[in-house]
């Protein structure tokens, strides 16, 4: 355990990078920069990490220090549950679940390895660097998942007492912010971790895929969320998909996986419980992908019966879940889950607003939903710094 003298000297650190401005980078600029990967580059990349990482973290532990409403001291913030290793479909692997620590220790440590390594000086260094960041990764792999818990404690908590307290805003804005920033962190040290592979697939650099299709990414999005309607229900919707299959943009193929398996696991499901007891033809859940000047766009529409017009407002709250019988996060579960978390469409939404694209719902209560996913094509955005 550190001294005092040693936590407070730590303390102080973190106020004072916490206060500096972040960095924003575009998409653009990390296909560029990466697509030479010389040692020079290399280097460069983790100088501007060593300096820059350190804000990122830093600002993010001062706020974990004090939430609203008590979120701070719910047990899922304060320590990190063992989940079953099933339910954790983000964790590494390799990751052992031996501890239970404190969230906000996570961004301490974090702050502490960074801020305190050596300068970056030559290719030694840097390849030391880099072994340390993605340690870092590693750490904050389990982050998304508890922080949820935390927020499922306090949504469990208000509807015990039936109320809630003005200016609970404040709690979505907070995390809006918290998982904003993540997308960030785990993308930075995820491309320069990446630009280090000796044998690189054609056409991408690091994390970015220059020719993905978003045909092959929403076809494998579709058939894992169909796999688990498949398990959860006994039977699934049909998918069907339009668009150009030669079409490539560029673009991390991981995040559009992410969203598109979000948007269509939540058409399947409210297709397949409008019409589970119903002896009509069961409609299919249809996705089209558009290519604009400016934007890629890929609508995710579905006959599953729409969403009312006073729940619209609630769907990109971190406390909101359409689901009538939400699963225990705190408890085993067998894999991942049709619904019931509620951060779903909010954190698909941070990931589309993250390279400057947007996620629109538009429903019809009585007939069904259409998702607009809109993805910046120009790569020109900067980052939204929160």
């Amino acid at each position: 355990m550190a001294s005092e003298p040693v936590a407070r000297a730590v303390a102080e650190e973190v106020v004072r990078w916490g206060s500096m401005k972040p960095t924003g980078v575009s998409l653009r600029y990390m296909m560029e920069f990466g697509s030479s990967p010389t040692q020079r580059n290399l280097l460069l990349s983790a100088q501007f990490l060593h300096k820059e990482l350190p804000i990122r973290i830093a600002r993010r532990a001062l706020e974990l220090d004090s939430l609203p409403f008590g979120l701070s001291n719910k047990p899922a913030i304060l320590k990190m549950h063992l989940l079953e290793e099933q339910q954790l479909v983000l964790l590494d692997k390799n990751e052992s679940l031996n501890s239970a620590k404190n969230v906000r220790d996570w961004y301490l440590d974090s702050f502490r390895d960074i801020r305190y390594f050596p300068e970056v000086r030559n290719q030694s260094d840097e390849l030391a660097f880099t072994q340390m960041i993605k340690m870092v990764k590693v750490r904050h792999n389990n982050v998304v998942p508890t922080m949820a818990l935390g927020v499922q404690q306090l949504k469990n908590q208000l509807c015990r007492t039936r109320k809630v307290p003005s200016g609970f805003d404040e709690i979505h804005e907070f995390l809006d912010r918290f998982y904003l920033s993540r997308i960030g962190i785990r993308m930075l040290i995820g491309q320069h971790v990446a630009l280090h592979d000796p044998e690189p697939e054609p056409g991408v650099i690091g994390l970015i895929n220059t020719r993905l299709s978003p045909i092959q990414v929403a076809q494998a999005a579709s058939e894992d969320a169909r796999a688990i309607c498949l398990r959860t229900y006994g039977s699934a919707p049909d998918i069907n998909i339009y668009g150009d299959p030669t079409f490539t943009f560029p673009y991390v193929a991981s995040h559009l996986y992410l969203m598109l398996f979000e948007l269509v696991k939540n058409s399947l499901r409210a297709v397949q419980e409008r019409y589970m007891n119903s002896d009509k033809d069961v409609p299919p859940v249809r996705i089209i992908v558009a290519d604009g000047e400016e934007d890629v766009t890929i609508k995710v529409s579905d006959e599953g019966g729409g969403i009312p017009r006073s729940g619209l407002p609630k769907i990109f709250t971190h406390l909101y879940s359409t689901a009538k019988n939400p699963p225990d996060l705190d408890g085993p579960n067998e894999g991942a889950t049709m619904a019931g978390y509620g951060f779903g469409l909010p954190i698909s939404r941070l990931y589309a607003r993250y390279f400057g694209g947007d996620l629109q719902i538009i429903s019809m209560e009585g007939y069904g939903t259409d998702a607009y996913l809109h993805l910046s094509r120009l790569g020109d955005s900067e980052e939204p710094l929160p």
